[in-house]
């Protein structure tokens, strides 16, 4: 569970940052298109790869449920940070994808 959420919460933070409103927000100007087109490869690459350690420890019947409350819950996360400190997202979209696959890369689901 630890590697499903750390990849959800980078994944949801790296398509946040691609927007430019938010972009906007944390870094005082929207992010160049290329800089937009890679945190959206890499939050969409990161959600997806939060799905497999939710199949792996629940099974498909559960693990999709599950991948989807991980979902929900990680992107509240990054709501309520984006909300209360826009400054803090990057490292936390930065910190959780470390911990994500540093988790997944171990085994630890």
């Amino acid at each position: 569970m630890i590697a499903a959420a750390g990849l959800a919460v980078g994944g949801f933070a790296a398509l946040s940052l691609a927007m430019d409103r938010h972009g906007r927000d944390v870094f005082g100007q929207r992010p160049p298109p290329g800089r937009a087109r890679a945190l959206r490869a890499a939050g969409w690459t990161a959600l997806a790869a939060s799905l497999p350690p939710c199949v792996a420890a629940e099974g498909w019947g559960i693990g999709i449920t599950l991948w989807c409350g991980v979902l929900t819950a990680a992107a509240a996360g990054v709501l309520l940070t984006m909300s209360a400190r826009p400054g803090a997202v990057p490292g936390l979209g930065v910190g959780g994808g470390v911990l994500g696959m540093a988790a997944l890369v171990r085994g630890v689901m």
